[in-house]
């Protein structure tokens, strides 16, 4: 990498920090192919990225950023997930490495917050922003059925009393 493309990487680092909510460092030491883009798409899915970093640009980038207390982080062979989602990215990463024990969390940052190993796989056991939006929408929904179900009832009540005295006068 010449001066230019270095420049232009943590400009785009940067610019991704700055639209993310969580970033999670890991050690990918000894992961193959297959199984970072595996990783990748599973990421992918769940609305996140994993990038591998380069770690004195990747410095560079988070000086000034909310993220700059993870700096001292970056040794060794590191990658990044990251995700708009608080969850997303905790989530997958977690799940990979209870799968693979090649991938290490070593930490991450939400927000401003900086979090150890412990604080990211507690954030991963939080349900994702969507699955907080469905049982949401589930709470806010049941008392609208409930509430025709009444309004339903009396009407089905007294069509059974009709029925019930025509076949009355009919016997």
């Amino acid at each position: 990498m010449d001066r230019t493309q270095k420049t232009e990487w943590v400009g785009s680092l940067q610019g991704t920090l700055g639209d993310v909510g969580l970033v999670v460092v890991t050690h990918y030491s000894g992961l193959t192919v297959a199984e970072m883009t595996d990783l990748r798409g599973k990421m992918r899915a769940a609305g996140a990225s994993f990038k591998v970093t380069k770690n004195r640009l990747t410095k560079l980038a988070l000086a000034g950023t909310e993220f700059e207390s993870i700096a001292d982080l970056f040794v060794g062979p590191t990658a990044i997930a990251v995700s708009r989602d608080p969850v997303a990215a905790a989530k997958v990463v977690a799940d990979y490495a209870k799968a693979n024990d090649k991938l290490k969390i070593l930490g991450g940052s939400l927000g401003s917050l900086r979090l150890d190993v412990n604080g990211v796989k507690a954030l991963a056991t939080l349900p994702s922003l969507d699955e907080l939006r469905g049982k949401l929408l589930g709470m806010l929904s049941t008392p609208a059925t409930r509430i025709a179900g009444v309004l339903q009832a009396p009407a089905g009540q007294l069509a059974r009393v009709l029925k019930a005295k025509a076949d009355k006068d009919a016997a």
